[in-house]
C-alpha cells in the first residue's frame, strides 16, 4: 500500500534503567495517545534498558521478549515501529540493534556502526558494518542510532531515502549539537530527518533533554519537545521530497564515494 502521505509518532520517554518490564508497560501507556492513522512510531534507542553498559546484568531472553512486544504493538496499531534494542550475539557478545518490525510481524534490524567510545560502547557492543533501507506505505527509511549522528558520510544519501531516522539517548552537555546535527543531515540529504531522544535521569546521573524533532527537507522544524515524555506527531510527504529534489538538483551534485 503506497501512499503519498506518511504518519509519524516520535516517542519521547523516561526509561527506567535496567527494566524492560517497567518500560514496555510504559510505553504501552504512551501508545495509547498514538493516533489510529499512524504508519510510523519511533521509539528511543535501547527503549527497554536505558544506554546501559552492563548488558550482562540483563536476562538472555529480555531481548527476544522486546522484540515480540514490538510485533504486537505493530499490529495492534497497524504502524511499523523502530526502536533499538540490547541484542544479545552469544557468546558474551551483544549488538545495539534497531529492529523495524511491520505490523504482519516480519522484522529487519540494522546494528549500530559507530559505538560511543566516550561511555566504551564499543568495548561492549559489536558494532555493524551494513546500512538498513526500508520501503515502508511508499517511503524509503534510513534508521540510524544516536553517535551515528556525528558521521554525514555513513548517514549520506546515496540510497535515495526519503526519511532518516535517529534514535538516541543523548545526553544534556551536548545537546546543542544533536539539534544542530539533525538540521544539518536533513539539508544536506535533502530528507526528512527525524530525531528520538529520551528524557530524564539515568543510573550514571546522566541527564536527558529531550529534543526529539522532525525537519523538512529544507531545514525547517515540523515538531520538536524539551524536557518531558510525550507523543509529537506529524506528516510527511513524498510530494515535498520530489519537488525539491526536482527544483535543487543538489544531490546529483555530491561526491561519489565508497566506505569500507
Amino acid at each position: 500500500m503506497e501512499k503519498e502521505q506518511l504518519k509519524l509518532a516520535l516517542i519521547q520517554a523516561t526509561l527506567q534503567w535496567e527494566n524492560p518490564k517497567a518500560n514496555l508497560l510504559s510505553f504501552e501507556e504512551m501508545l495509547q495517545q498514538v493516533s489510529q492513522e499512524a504508519d510510523l512510531i519511533i521509539l528511543p534507542e535501547m527503549f527497554s534498558t536505558g544506554f546501559t553498559m552492563t548488558p550482562q546484568n540483563l536476562s538472555s531472553a529480555e531481548g527476544k521478549y522486546a522484540l515480540t512486544w514490538m510485533q504486537k504493538q505493530a499490529a495492534q496499531y497497524n504502524a511499523m515501529i523502530l526502536g533499538s534494542l540490547v541484542w544479545p550475539l552469544g557468546e558474551g557478545q551483544f549488538a545495539n540493534r534497531l529492529f523495524a518490525v511491520t505490523p504482519s510481524g516480519e522484522f529487519q534490524y540494522y546494528d549500530k556502526r559507530h559505538c560511543f567510545t566516550l561511555a566504551g560502547e564499543d568495548e561492549v557492543y559489536q558494532a555493524g558494518n551494513q546500512h538498513l533501507i526500508l520501503e515502508w506505505r511508499g517511503f524509503k527509511i534510513c534508521p540510524l542510532i544516536c553517535y551515528d549522528l556525528r558521521f554525514p558520510v555513513w548517514s549520506r544519501n546515496t540510497f535515495d531515502y526519503d526519511l532518516l531516522v535517529y534514535v538516541a539517548n543523548w545526553p544534556a552537555p551536548r545537546i546543542n549539537a544533536w539539534d544542530a546535527l539533525l538540521k544539518a543531515r536533513a539539508i544536506e540529504n535533502m530528507a526528512y530527518c527525524a530525531g528520538v531522544n529520551r528524557v530524564g535521569e539515568d543510573e550514571n546521573n546522566h541527564q536527558y533533554p529531550g529534543h526529539s524533532s522532525l525537519f523538512n527537507p529544507l531545514g525547517k522544524s515540523l515538531v520538536y519537545q524539551e524536557e518531558k515524555s510525550g507523543v509529537l506527531e506529524a506528516v510527511i510527504h513524498k510530494k515535498e521530497v520530489v519537488e525539491n529534489r526536482s527544483k535543487l538538483r543538489f544531490l546529483e551534485d555530491r561526491d561519489r564515494f565508497e566506505i569500507h
